[in-house]
């Protein structure tokens, strides 16, 4: 079992909750981790990149000049990608770059991303997350209490906040979601985890969703 300090906003300590590593997967894999998120990145990429061959830039398909005869080597048309302006070779076309894991193995590649942050001290789980105001500065006061300002951080949540989500969207390196939406790389991504108890709860519940 893994022993957790809970804190309140003024960074005290306030007690303790357990969490069984075979609620999360039991060990982290790290090679389907890496697989994960190596999906995750292809899956984010436009695929707009797009160049000229030598059909399609202009100038004219006759060969410049005779093949013997002139003293120079023999050349083709002015399209060939050996030359300036010409068209590139096998250059980048667009392309669909997305593929996807089985779910299974994108569910038990979250709860392991959440387990490394456990194991690793590297998550910290908050009482409860209220905010007087939803004002970036109150975040931002957490944070500092936690000691965890100047450090990336995820900003676990049970359930979608809209003050919340406004209060800490200008925090450079500071991300917020809930716990619904997390994925392995968005956990892997930032150094620190921060959850609400409540949100902590809702990861124990079987996830449904990839």
């Amino acid at each position: 079992m893994l022993t957790l300090n809970v804190y309140n906003q003024k960074g005290d300590a306030v007690g303790t909750v357990e969490v069984d590593p075979a609620e999360f997967g039991g060990e982290v894999n790290k090679q389907l981790l890496h697989d994960v998120v190596l999906m995750h990145l292809a899956n984010r990429r436009r695929g707009t990149h797009s160049t000229l061959r030598r059909g399609e830039v202009a100038g004219s398909t006759k060969k410049l000049f005779r093949q013997k005869g002139t003293g120079n080597a023999r050349v083709g048309t002015r399209r060939t990608n050996k030359r300036r302006g010409g068209g590139t070779a096998k250059g980048p076309k667009p392309r669909d770059y997305e593929y996807h894991l089985p779910k299974k193995a994108v569910r038990a590649a979250i709860r392991m991303a959440l387990l490394s942050k456990f194991q690793d001290q590297e998550a910290v789980i908050l009482d409860d997350l209220r905010l007087d105001a939803p004002k970036t500065k109150n975040v931002a006061s957490v944070l500092k209490a936690l000691k965890l300002n100047g450090e990336t951080c995820l900003i676990g949540i049970p359930e979608p906040s809209d003050e919340l989500h406004r209060a800490a969207r200008n925090i450079a390196g500071v991300e917020i979601h809930p716990v619904t939406q997390f994925n392995t790389y968005s956990v892997l991504r930032r150094k620190r985890l921060l959850l609400t108890r409540a949100a902590l709860e809702a990861l124990r519940r079987p996830r449904t969703q990839g």
